[in-house]
């Protein structure tokens, strides 16, 4: 019996039937319109992620022609210099004074905007705008281009999603990588030269061992983190809200005590991650349930079915932020129980910037709104084959 097809229109309805049924019974299988095996049990992604085989080439020809250069495709001595220049502004103590005011005045900007409405599209009017709005803030970058790097934002995400092939939308995705590019370059090389306190200035002046990156290299950086840094934090917190809203004991619990937002976050990346699958390059010959992945083939590591394996958690369909043996920290690091931040030298530099976020405009929300619902009772619609969210959250509340 063949394996189910990731690629279906059943699969894009619900993918966690298929999911499953080729967890358990399909370990490893080849999918011809992906041109990879596909894994799916968390042992197997974790050992894949972990491996120092399994390489990230993979992204010079999925991400380089529409970012250039990215973090995700470099390996060895220049993947640790370049991590080590980002880490401290994404990662470090000062982080927090980087980011903390402005995701607190653009969340609070937001909700602003329609909290004495009684309705608001959650995704439309907040979660998918937030993100975004934070990361071009901190990047010191002009408020009059948001509407246009909204547009940049746009075409490279339907660039990544262009499972059809659309010539039109891979053009497109092409142009923005011009336009971006002719718009960022002198603006970094006026930052090198009229440092501000802005993420761009710190990073242009940021070395480790002596060594900077190049302006192509700020450039690329800048335009991963537009996307990586705001789409799946948008999609994430989507996913969040709608497992609170369905289990509203839990949102229930997580209004009198707030510091269960982290715990909540955490089970949404477990139980709902926003990114379903991610792919990896073999260097070598790997052996998998009796199959070789030969050396130059691709892996798509099902993130998804492997956070739902039974070998690795308890009732791993059950949403529970209560889930025992959980520290939420840890769940931000290379170390955490599920695999939706990846593992290894390239777990997502970012995830300590979406727990902000989150934890920040949680609360901000649960303060300014009460008995939050979904319209008409109806559960928003979950979107999307490699990302998967709500791309739609229409709820009614009483302002507080």
């Amino acid at each position: 019996m063949n394996a189910p097809d990731i690629m279906s229109s059943d699969y894009e309805s619900n993918p966690w039937p298929l999911l499953n049924e080729i967890r358990e019974n399909h370990p490893i299988t080849f999918h011809d319109g992906l041109n990879s095996w596909l894994l799916s049990r968390f042992e197997d992604v974790e050992k894949v992620l972990r491996s120092p085989t399994f390489t990230t080439e993979n992204y010079g020809w999925q991400l380089e022609p529409v970012h250039g250069p990215t973090i995700l495709q470099l390996e060895g001595t220049r993947h640790r210099l370049t991590r080590g220049i980002l880490t401290p502004t994404l990662r470090g103590p000062s982080m927090r004074d980087t980011f903390e005011q402005v995701i607190t005045q653009n969340s609070q900007r937001l909700i602003d905007g329609w909290q004495r409405d009684g309705h608001v599209d959650l995704v439309k009017q907040f979660t998918q705008k937030l993100p975004l709005s934070v990361i071009l803030d901190v990047l010191g970058l002009d408020p009059d281009m948001k509407p246009t790097f909204r547009v940049w934002y746009n075409a490279i995400h339907d660039y990544f999603t262009n499972i059809a092939g659309d010539e039109a939308v891979h053009q497109a995705g092409l142009r923005v990588k011009e336009e971006l590019q002719a718009y960022m370059l002198p603006l970094i090389a006026e930052r090198k030269e009229n440092p501000g306190t802005d993420l761009i200035s710190k990073i242009v002046h940021a070395e480790i061992e002596g060594e900077r990156l190049s302006d192509i290299e700020i450039k690329s950086f800048i335009s991963f983190l537009l996307v990586a840094g705001s789409e799946t934090t948008d999609l994430q917190m989507a996913n969040m809200w709608l497992r609170l809203l369905e289990h509203p004991d839990q949102l229930a619990a997580v209004r009198e005590d707030r510091s269960l937002i982290p715990m909540a976050f955490a089970e949404t990346l477990r139980h709902t991650p926003a990114v379903l699958m991610i792919m990896r390059q073999a260097s070598e010959d790997t052996e998998f349930h009796n199959t070789t992945v030969r050396a130059g083939e691709l892996v798509t590591l099902l993130l998804a079915a492997a956070n739902h394996d039974p070998r690795k958690y308890h009732n791993p369909e059950e949403f529970n932020i209560f889930r025992d043996g959980v520290d939420p920290a840890i769940e931000l690091e290379k170390y955490a129980s599920h695999s939706t931040f990846a593992r290894g030298r390239h777990f997502c530099i970012g995830s300590k910037l979406a727990a902000m976020e989150v934890e920040i405009s949680a609360n901000q929300l649960l303060d300014s709104i009460d008995d939050i619902a979904f319209a008409d009772g109806i559960t928003p619609k979950q979107e999307g084959n490699f990302v998967r969210a709500p791309r739609s959250f229409p709820v009614t509340f009483t302002p507080s």
